[in-house]
């Protein structure tokens, strides 16, 4: 069996027994042909079992430092590369007879989470009632109102917005089935305000089927995330946001904002369909850094 044909089993088993979202798939699938063509190369021929078993830990030290000084790859990639690169052999070990590999004191280039940069309350409102504003027309205006206002009011990713029907529009009183990450279904409150803005939207588009996509582009194909993401870049240049106003900010900011009002983290979690706390505590470092501020500006003994 040749190294390409192990990736393509490997990329089968993910997909088949592990249910990988197409996004890890491509991902994972990229992170291989890299290895793969790394060892063409390094050894002088295409890979096979023979190449994967006489593999050392040297080996992967060489694959990331070229990718680190020849392509420019940075850590978050090269992490990401080589725990690809650990499943894979973990899985040809433990399926197609591999020998266990001694990788297990292998260290991967050390990452270090960005904090997540949530806009104000006054800014995320701002965002979600007037960045449709810069469309042209009254019907993608409303689109981009409601796409934002949902984002922001339910926290969710944009691809998982996108990804939503007109069956599954928000109702007010109801909760809202999402679909997110690794195929993790939760169920997220719905509020009016939502509810009203993609209405709205529906109403002005008239004629929408079912399975439908519920938000539409210019061509009457489902929303590309880049048409949004350019629409809010447009809007935050207009209004002097800081470039940090991204479609995905308004989430963080949906997330910092319940923890400020005094949200639980646990609650706070299923909301974002997070499947560790730990990512969501990230949140509560950037709500200490806020109240330190608001310390500073208002103790007297601060001064």
């Amino acid at each position: 069996m040749t190294g390409f044909e192990a990736r393509q089993l490997w990329l089968d088993w993910l997909a088949r027994e592990r249910r990988a979202s197409r996004h890890t798939l491509v991902a994972y699938g990229g992170d291989l042909t890299d290895f793969l063509d790394f060892l063409t190369r390094h050894q002088g021929e295409e890979p096979s079992m023979a190449s994967f078993a006489a593999l050392r830990p040297a080996d992967l030290r060489a694959f990331l430092a070229e990718r680190a000084t020849r392509d420019g790859v940075g850590n978050a990639t090269r992490a990401r590369q080589l725990a690809a690169i650990r499943g894979f052999l973990r899985f040809l070990a433990r399926h197609h007879g591999l020998p266990p590999l001694a990788l297990a004191g292998l260290r991967g280039p050390r990452v270090v989470p960005p904090a997540p940069r949530p806009l104000t309350p006054e800014q995320a409102l701002d965002v979600s009632r007037a960045a449709g504003d810069v469309e042209n027309t009254p019907l993608l205006s409303a689109r981009d109102t409601a796409l934002f206002t949902l984002l922001y009011g339910c926290g969710l990713r944009i691809s998982e917005g996108l990804a939503l029907n007109v069956k599954d529009a928000p109702k007010a009183g109801q909760a809202l089935r999402i679909l997110g990450k690794g195929e993790k279904e939760r169920l997220v409150p719905v509020l009016p305000a939502v509810a009203e803005a993609v209405a709205a939207y529906l109403r002005l588009r008239g004629g929408a089927l079912p399975d439908d996509p519920l938000f539409l582009g210019a061509r009457g194909d489902r929303l590309d995330p880049g048409v949004a993401q350019k629409a809010l870049r447009t809007y935050r240049r207009l209004v002097g946001l800081p470039e940090s106003a991204t479609p995905h900010a308004l989430r963080h900011s949906f997330a910092t904002h319940l923890l400020g009002a005094g949200g639980d983290l646990r609650a706070i979690q299923e909301l974002l369909g997070h499947a560790s706390l730990s990512t969501t505590q990230r949140y509560t470092s950037v709500d200490s850094v806020k109240l330190l501020e608001t310390w500073q500006k208002a103790h007297p003994r601060a001064r």
